[in-house]
């Protein structure tokens, strides 16, 4: 199975921590209330039949900066796996200047053990070794009413091995060996959410790029392109429609920096072509209390180097159900559980902080 460093820190728990909990900071929510406790803490927990089972937490606690502004956060996190696998990382999200500004940091880094059945499609087993650590940083400043600006960085340390020479042999073939990588990119957003921990209703479109560049550091130079589009439509019965179109592009990039399958029920890294696509759909029911349950479906696409999107073998539907649990009803935060099926045999159970998107 082909893997890129930044597929396999989000097959690892670690990312879940950070895309979950970071991906929050554009947030208009509620002050917290006198009784409202400002600390959180949440199981994490992830089982798939490509990576095995890992299970861990998080504790973060909430504070402002200035009255007006969405509380930030601070946190810290990791899981271990039945493969032996670790991560780790810690966050920090800050609003002020009336959310006029927001800033995002997350550092971590661990260890991946993979056993494969069929390594690569050879059809022979493999088992191999990913050590990673990673930097990310993320500034916005709003330019005009509902309109967002910024700039991100990245850097990752990942590397690959294998105790098989002729493992290590194949993957040095294919470009997986693992590298150093140092991005900086531009971001841009439009967002009318209501509330961006658990929208209702509202707009969330992203555009932003990471140009990956010798001269910053990094072992190779390429470009990624990203846009993120979602939606949350309120509907009847206390009920809402949610749904997101995602796009990744690269040029030149090597299969190791190549784009995944996005989707729940499937491993990151797993499969990969320079671009991928996909739509996703869910709706989410509020029940009584703190509780509700989600149905969901959507369909990737990976395209490029001679696939194409009108071949059902570059197509990766998924459906699944889930709940959710409101953990914090002041600012509105909760924890989701899905558990997802896809193509070839393809599935997984997830818990984590905050809905899946």
């Amino acid at each position: 199975m082909k893997r890129r460093f930044t597929q396999l820190v989000s097959a690892a728990a670690l990312v879940a921590l950070s895309s979950q909990a970071c991906a929050q900071d554009e947030s208009k929510q509620s002050a917290i209330t006198p009784t409202a406790s400002p600390w959180l803490a949440v199981p994490m927990v992830s089982s798939n039949p490509k990576i095995g089972t890992s299970a861990g937490g998080m504790a973060s606690y909430l504070f402002k900066l200035d009255p007006e502004s969405t509380s930030s956060m601070v946190g810290v996190g990791g899981t271990f796996s039945t493969t032996d696998s670790y991560g780790a990382g810690v966050f920090l999200r800050t609003f002020w200047d009336q959310d006029r500004k927001r800033l995002t940091l997350f550092g971590g880094g661990g260890t991946i053990h993979n056993d494969y059945e069929d390594f690569l499609g050879s059809g022979y087993p493999a088992q191999t070794t990913d050590n990673f650590h990673v930097l990310q940083l993320k500034y916005l400043q709003q330019v005009k009413d509902q309109w967002y600006a910024g700039i991100q960085a990245t850097y990752t340390n990942y590397l690959i091995f294998s105790e098989n020479g002729g493992v290590n042999e194949a993957l040095g073939l294919l470009g997986l060996t693992g590298f150093d990588s140092v991005g900086v990119g531009l971001v841009g957003m439009y967002d009318t959410r209501n509330n961006k921990n658990t929208p209702t209703s509202g707009i969330k479109f992203q555009m932003d790029n990471f140009a990956y560049r010798e001269s910053l550091g990094g072992e190779g130079s390429f470009d990624v392109y990203r846009v993120k589009f979602r939606q949350y439509i309120p509907q009847a019965n206390n009920s809402v429609l949610a749904y997101r179109v995602d796009g990744r592009w690269t040029n030149d990039a090597s299969n190791g920096a190549y784009s995944s399958v996005d989707l729940r029920g499937y491993t990151q890294g797993q499969y990969l072509s320079p671009h991928a696509s996909l739509v996703e759909l869910e709706k989410r029911w509020r029940l009584r209390g703190r509780f509700g349950v989600n149905l969901f479906a959507g369909v990737a696409c990976l395209y490029g180097d001679g696939k194409s999107c009108t071949s059902s073998e570059n197509l990766y539907p998924s459906a699944g159900v889930g709940g959710q649990i409101m953990i914090n009803e002041a600012e509105q935060i909760s924890m989701s559980f899905d558990f997802a099926v896809g193509k070839e045999g393809n599935n997984g159970f997830y818990m984590r902080f905050g809905q899946a998107f």
